[in-house]
């Protein structure tokens, strides 16, 4: 399903989604889009495919750990330091 598509970008930076692509990802009229920058270039996504992008980034990963474990290497060196 990877297939490029252009938008031309016209004045005032609007840009026009093609309706094939706007079809293929059931985006209606008045849909909010997200834009994510990265480092690799920009992300457009509604919410829900913005949410289900994380959740499959997230996937099997424990980040209250993770997190628990950053706060614990912080307050070690906050302790050593004092």
């Amino acid at each position: 399903m990877d297939t490029t598509f252009v938008a031309p970008m016209g004045d005032r930076g609007r840009l026009v989604v093609p309706a094939e692509l706007r079809s293929r990802q059931h985006w209606e009229q008045g849909v909010p889009l997200l834009m994510i920058e990265t480092a690799g270039g920009v992300i457009l996504v509604t919410r829900e495919q913005a949410k289900a992008l994380v959740r499959s980034q997230l996937e099997g990963k424990d980040v209250l750990e993770s997190l628990l474990a950053e706060r614990r290497a912080a307050a070690s060196s906050e302790d050593a330091a004092a």
